[in-house]
């Protein structure tokens, strides 16, 4: 793979990335919730790494599914809303 396909391919993870944080932040500011670390010590999550994802850092696909149980919605419902496009 060349060095370009790989600078790509990068950026749009990180693009992707930035993406999942703010539907996370959004999701939680939505349900009332406007600080991410009282948010995080409620449900047991690492507030440094919840602020870490919404501000578009990766994450384990695990922790992922921690955090959209804390805030009780699915996959599927995760990734109905802004998703479509972004995934190549």
């Amino acid at each position: 793979m060349s060095r370009a396909k790989n600078e790509e391919e990068s950026e749009h993870i990180k693009e992707v990335l930035k993406l999942l944080g703010a539907r996370i932040r959004s999701l939680r500011e939505a349900k009332g919730e406007r600080n991410y670390e009282k948010f995080a010590f409620k449900h047991d999550l690492n507030h440094t790494q919840l602020w870490r994802y919404e501000n578009g850092e990766d994450l384990y696909f695990s922790s992922l599914l921690k955090v959209l149980s804390a805030l009780d919605i699915s996959l599927a419902e995760f990734f109905s809303d802004g998703f479509d496009q972004s995934v190549k």
